[in-house]
């Protein structure tokens, strides 16, 4: 039916590349490509028959990415790269005419700044383009903002608080790993907390804020707020909303190594001077922590993400509404090779390609997965692999 090129050969482009495969009724063709080929050829490899083909591509290069679509020619590209080079794949995609899919905003390599107007600046330029984008198509976020429109549409007529708990109640036996891209999470965490008040944004120190929050099947975890890019959209496409946080968990032992390493300077993102030459102290980090990618075979526990809703009911009446899903990292492993943090991003980037090539989610323009009928990919969660479930009129606990 379609013909897609993902981008990135990490954890998360290893779920994706399995997931493609297991739906050929949708795609066809499948192209993997990185910028090294090995990692590309190993996952295809694993997938076996043929599946899927690979290639090479720096994509901090519009050039290169360009020559990429050209020779493949793609319907969709399924960007799980950095998110430094979102920009730059969607700016290939405009110029070769092909659409375009998430699951992380663009923020600068030099600063961690989490954003989305430099994404939704490009609305105009796809729409006249007659190509459709879809921004953030994970789990937090993607997944996330689809419960999210599930909730406004079904059940609620006014939504007014949202909070998005996020748990990794995981063990993988290491003494400090990070779930995914440790350059990334590690900035992300770091910074500033934020959220979203009465039409303002308050920020909040590092991790200042927390309490703990029961998990189905879990139980209480201490949860951290943080700042999560998802906010940004859906208090847009959701006007109603009076106040929105996300919270997510993290033991005592990762914190304690998060705060040496801040504190000893190695989570600095601006160039040291090193043996006369310049090197990143988080990106040198980056290379001698534990490889996401390797921490399936090993990983125990499972992760619990959900949205806690609170609000008025199609009738006007109070209602608190929590739909969540939890996912096995042991199951993630069998069945990818990767852990639950990598499952539950690819296979949502899976489905939301899948949205598109269907026509379920056609639509010209740069748009966040809250804008589109949750429906169609409520249904998919199930079929794939991230069964949701519901809890009705209970103490959200936040």
């Amino acid at each position: 039916m379609a013909k897609v090129i993902i981008i990135g050969a990490g954890g998360v482009g290893t779920v994706v590349a399995h997931k493609c495969a297991q739906n050929p009724e949708v795609f066809t063709e499948i192209v993997l490509a990185s910028r090294t080929r090995s990692k590309c050829e190993a996952i295809a490899r694993k997938i076996g028959n043929g599946r899927v083909t690979t290639d090479s591509v720096d994509a901090d290069s519009v050039e290169q990415l360009v020559e990429l679509f050209r020779r493949h020619k793609p319907d969709m590209v399924i960007n799980v790269a950095l998110p430094y080079q979102d920009l730059t794949i969607m700016d290939a995609c405009l110029e070769c005419g092909v659409n375009y899919l998430d699951t992380a905003n663009y923020e600068p390599r030099d600063e961690a700044h989490f954003e989305y107007s430099w994404q939704w600046a490009y609305k105009e330029k796809f729409e006249k383009a007659g190509l459709t984008a879809i921004l953030g198509c994970g789990f937090d976020p993607g997944v996330s903002g689809v419960f999210t429109a599930y909730a406004a549409k079904h059940y609620f007529s006014d939504m007014e608080y949202l909070d998005i708990v996020d748990c990794n109640a995981g063990d993988h036996g290491k003494a400090f790993a990070t779930n995914f891209n440790p350059e990334i999470n590690i900035r992300e965490i770091t910074q500033n907390g934020r959220y979203y008040q009465d039409g303002e944004w308050v920020t909040t120190g590092p991790l200042e804020f927390h309490k703990p929050l029961t998990y189905p099947n879990i139980g209480p975890r201490e949860s951290y707020l943080l700042y999560h890019e998802e906010l940004e959209s859906l208090v847009k496409n959701y006007p109603s909303i009076k106040r929105a946080r996300f919270w997510m968990t993290f033991g005592q032992e990762y914190l304690t190594h998060l705060r040496v390493i801040q504190d000893i300077g190695m989570a600095r993102i601006d160039e040291v001077d090193y043996n006369g030459m310049k090197i990143v102290p988080l990106q040198f980090l980056k290379a001698v922590l534990p490889n996401p990618q390797d921490l399936g075979e090993n990983y125990t526990g499972e992760t619990s993400i959900g949205c806690r809703i609170e609000g008025l009911d199609k009738k006007g009446e109070h209602l608190t509404y929590y739909i969540y899903n939890n996912c096995s990292h042991h199951a993630a492993y069998l069945e990818t090779g990767m852990q639950a943090v990598s499952y539950t991003t690819g296979v949502p980037a899976m489905i939301g390609a899948m949205m598109f090539l269907t026509g379920k989610w056609n639509k010209p323009g740069v748009h966040n997965v809250e804008e589109f009928d949750p429906d169609p990919f409520m249904e998919q969660l199930n079929k794939q692999g991230l069964p949701w479930h519901e809890e009705f009129n209970l103490d959200l606990e936040v």
